[in-house]
């Protein structure tokens, strides 16, 4: 037998470990916050609502993660579910843009009548994952139908939004939906009955200029930013720098638009208490 049989050769020696010998780590166990770039358990994350253990920075979450929330368990049931946007001015490219957003979202807002801590109410939540929660013609209609169900229901009204403002595709249609929304929040205001915004990450343009900052009641979540026009368009209008935390709605609520700044792991208890606060009781069995 040769002497040397037994020993193995150099480059095998320095050779890497078997591949599927390393231990496996799934992408989506951590998330990365984007604000403290702290590490997350995605399974802690959820546990804790979607907010930062460390910063408390909330994420965006879903319509649909939303209503979990804010909706009694079972209590939930949708209006106009069937309501869908379309290419109406034939603008070049919305038919494939309007496709790929229906494989993440039916529409921009989801509205219906349910219960939360019991008492009766139209909750309306729009949904960042459907073009970014813009507002077209659809949207302005939904949003409508159901301030006037609440109305003539003589219930309460709670709008969570999310939106990066009119759709441009549906050009002054989409603007017509500022008037048209805001028409039936009056009307609903006319009647006595309470209306509620919660105000999350993004809220922007049209919607800001209309309904968003009509509520009887304005609440935000923590860092959320709230804004017209975009701090680069304003600075290059004004030609002033702006401040520092512009536009958050830790900001805006200093300047008085906004009345309280919630956690997301408060905001149904809040809710709540506002409601019963305003005569609204619980449900009957």
């Amino acid at each position: 037998m040769d002497l040397f049989s037994f020993v193995k050769p150099k480059n095998e020696l320095e050779s890497k470990p078997d591949e599927k010998q390393k231990p496996f780590v799934p992408e989506e166990m951590w998330v990365k916050c984007p604000s403290c770039n702290q590490m997350l358990l995605t399974t802690d994350l959820q546990e804790n609502l979607y907010v930062c253990t460390r910063c408390n920075h909330h994420f965006r979450i879903s319509a649909q993660k939303r209503l979990d929330l804010l909706a009694d368990n079972g209590s939930f049931a949708e209006f106009d579910a069937n309501l869908r946007s379309k290419n109406i001015l034939d603008f070049p490219g919305y038919d494939k843009k309007l496709e790929k957003a229906e494989k993440n979202a039916a529409e921009s807002v989801t509205c219906g009548e349910c219960t939360i801590d019991g008492v009766k109410s139209v909750l309306c939540i729009m949904n960042a994952d459907f073009m970014m929660g813009s507002m077209g013609t659809v949207t302005g209609e939904k949003i409508t139908r159901a301030f006037e169900y609440a109305t003539e229901k003589r219930l309460p009204v709670i709008v969570c939004t999310v939106s990066g403002g009119a759709r441009m595709q549906e050009g002054i249609l989409s603007l017509m939906q500022m008037a048209k929304t805001s028409g039936a929040v009056k009307r609903h205001s006319d009647a006595g009955l309470l209306y509620i915004t919660v105000l999350t990450d993004p809220t922007t343009g049209g919607v800001t200029a209309s309904f968003a900052m009509e509520g009887d009641i304005i609440l935000a979540e923590p860092d959320a930013l709230v804004a017209f026009a975009g701090p680069r368009v304003i600075e290059q209008t004004i030609r002033q720098k702006l401040p520092k935390d512009f536009q958050t709605s830790e900001f805006v609520m200093q300047k008085g638009f906004i009345d309280a700044v919630v956690d997301r792991g408060m905001l149904k208890e809040t809710l709540s208490k506002l409601l019963k606060m305003h005569g609204y009781k619980e449900a009957k069995q």
